[in-house]
């Protein structure tokens, strides 16, 4: 299937989701997606085979606490994988759902109020159907909309997020080249990698942070983090707010690869199942210390020239939590 005909079988399928409503939307996403349909959603969701379950499990219950929902994609783009693996074309959207919030969801009481969930998807198009399907949602976003803080305060600042800066990140048409955006993608993981102490005492390749950062990365960069860690902008803010923390309060890192790594375009990206495990020491995101624990994660990505200028990023907050005993959303339950 070429890049051009998935990406427009995707859109089709966004089209049929955005039409449909609770009562619906099991047949809307039946149409397009195989029966064994392999969809990844974050806690409590989890991992879930076929329209009816995917449906069951986060469509309904989502559309029947929000009303009026719309898909406000910012970033669109598609190729094969670069990495060994199933064979396809994987489709990337990112964005929000934007909707008024009526009932409950998950135990968060409605606010009757516009609301904005973060996403970022992963499709999967083999032999024109959606095989594999990674959504990632920041629900501890959400609660902050509805008047929940649900953890301390991040170091970086909490924001309905923007967009790509330059406004071309939806790429419907065509494929576009993405070589040089890849190709950068894996330069910067292998900085990361070549930085990470993985034996001790052993010293970083680079002198500072700084250093290893700004050969990958525009001066003024803007990381676009997930609630609970929030966005920082400039290498020095993104150092002090977000790389410093994760450094020094988590400790045994250890990388697991990526499900898929792409690129189209000047946008790139990646997600892992799980990226990597770590323990924390204490401290991070204001929490004790805790159990060895998988991060899951999604990694979007805008290029200008040769750095990296933005970068979103999802992660499961909410699952890394639980292994560590605190289920957020079992708390709302019972509050």
């Amino acid at each position: 299937m070429t890049i051009q005909a998935a990406k427009q079988l995707v859109r089709d399928h966004y089209a049929a989701i955005e039409a449909a409503d609770a009562a619906s939307i099991g047949g809307a996403i039946t149409t397009r997606v195989s029966p064994d349909w392999h969809w990844r959603g974050m806690h409590p969701f989890y991992e879930q085979h076929g329209a009816a379950d995917v449906a069951a499990t986060f469509w309904a219950p989502f559309l029947t606490a929000m009303t009026s929902v719309q898909r406000r994609e910012d970033i669109f783009f598609a190729n094969e994988n670069s990495l060994d693996g199933a064979p396809g074309v994987w489709v990337v959207s990112m964005g929000h759902f934007m909707g008024l919030f009526d009932q409950p969801f998950l135990g968060i009481a409605p606010t009757r109020k516009i609301a904005m969930l973060r996403y970022a998807e992963f499709n999967r198009v083999l032999d024109g159907k959606i095989v594999e399907t990674a959504l990632f949602c920041d629900l501890i976003h959400l609660m902050h909309q509805a008047g929940l803080t649900p953890l301390p305060p991040q170091t970086g600042q909490h924001l309905i997020q923007p967009g790509p800066r330059t406004h071309d990140g939806l790429m419907y048409d065509g494929a576009h080249d993405g070589s040089e955006t890849l190709a950068l993608i894996n330069r910067m993981i292998g900085d990361i990698q070549a930085n990470s102490n993985s034996a001790e005492n052993e010293a970083p390749r680079d002198a500072t942070p700084q250093a290893e950062l700004a050969l990958a990365w525009h001066d003024n960069m803007v990381w676009w983090g997930p609630d609970g860690i929030g966005a920082t902008y400039t290498i020095n803010r993104y150092v002090d707010q977000h790389q410093q923390p994760f450094r020094t309060q988590l400790e045994d890192r250890a990388f697991h690869g990526h499900v898929a790594r792409l690129a189209e375009g000047n946008y790139g990206g990646f997600f892992g199942w799980a990226n990597l495990s770590v323990t924390p020491i204490g401290g991070y995101m204001g929490l004790p210390k805790g159990p060895r624990a998988e991060m899951r994660v999604v990694d979007i990505y805008r290029r200008e020239g040769d750095k990296l200028a933005e970068n979103w990023i999802f992660i499961d907050v909410l699952y890394f939590l639980k292994q560590q005993g605190l289920d957020v959303l079992e708390r709302l339950q019972t509050s």
